[in-house]
């Protein structure tokens, strides 16, 4: 926390040294302080206030079906942590849901929501070539924030890659590798 901070507004001085604080002028504290916000608002473009304060897709989807796929990626230069998952459609190809959760500051959930509306109704390939500088500078992400659209680019590539390797995994339903449950061979044979 800030050991010391100062405001000067309209020639009032306000003081605040720990949990003290000297204000020559209470109305003008109350006044300061939607306007301090204001201005730290105007820091950040809309859309990334948009995001932050209404994200979309936020949620979660059942790891275990094999149409999922989850990624999970964090920076620990800052401790965001980005998890975002991705339902295919089978007949399609096509990311038919998405779902994220984010555990960081404003640009990174900011990033996140954005990054679901982008790779819903894309196929895989469509959504892996997604990249940071288009999020970032969609939403007008500062120089300092840009490791948050890094994460969500990060985040896509993971989904991607953990529901192909859960995909490899199962066995085709058709063709000569095709797998037949033992209840569907034993009527075959009878």
């Amino acid at each position: 926390m800030f050991s010391r901070s100062i405001l000067r507004a309209t020639g009032q001085l306000v003081v605040k040294t720990g949990a003290s604080r000297i204000v020559s002028n209470p109305t003008m504290l109350r006044t300061a302080v939607p306007a301090i916000s204001s201005i730290i608002k105007r820091s950040y473009h809309e859309k990334v206030i948009d995001h932050y304060e209404n994200p979309r897709n936020v949620g979660t989807l059942n790891k275990n079906d094999i149409n999922v796929g989850t990624g999970l990626v964090g920076a620990p230069a800052c401790g965001d942590v980005m998890r975002l998952q991705i339902k295919v459609d089978e007949t399609t190809g096509r990311i038919e849901d998405v779902k994220f959760k984010t555990f960081g500051c404003g640009s990174a959930i900011a990033s996140s929501s954005y990054a679901t509306e982008l790779v819903k109704g894309k196929t895989l390939d469509e959504a892996l070539k997604i990249k940071n500088t288009f999020i970032a500078q969609e939403l007008s992400l500062p120089p300092v924030k840009l490791h948050c659209s890094m994460l969500a680019e990060d985040a896509i590539k993971s989904a991607v890659k953990d529901y192909k390797s859960k995909r490899s995994g199962v066995k085709p339903t058709i063709g000569p590798d095709a797998h037949i449950s033992p209840i569907i061979a034993s009527h075959a044979t009878a």
